[in-house]
């Protein structure tokens, strides 16, 4: 792991690279990011490393994923292959499906 922030060029192309999943919004949260998909926490982006979390829904979408924990701490996420649009939309997408909308506080 590096001590490498995210850059602000990294999460736009992140965003880009997803685009029609559903509507794209970025927060900065210690440094790194959370991208939310249609309101829903879809990918954590840490290091200029797009995680998503080790769901059993994304098995048949993820083969053989790269593992790794986005920072200290953390539980061990599959690492997203950003550069593939068509796959990232579409695990994007699954997610969204199968993840509730986070309650207000």
């Amino acid at each position: 792991m590096s001590d490498m922030a995210t850059t602000e060029d990294f999460i736009q192309y992140v965003c880009e690279q997803i685009e029609g999943a559903g509507t794209i919004r970025y927060k900065k949260m210690f440094g790194e990011y959370l991208v939310y998909v249609d309101e829903r926490p879809t990918l954590l982006v840490c290091d200029n490393t797009v995680y998503v979390k080790n769901k059993s829904f994304l098995d048949g979408i993820l083969e053989n994923p790269e593992k790794g924990f986005p920072y200290d701490g953390a539980k061990e996420h599959l690492v997203l292959d950003i550069e593939d649009s068509e796959k990232a939309k579409t695990v994007a997408a699954v997610i969204v499906q199968n993840t509730p909308m986070p309650k207000r506080k």
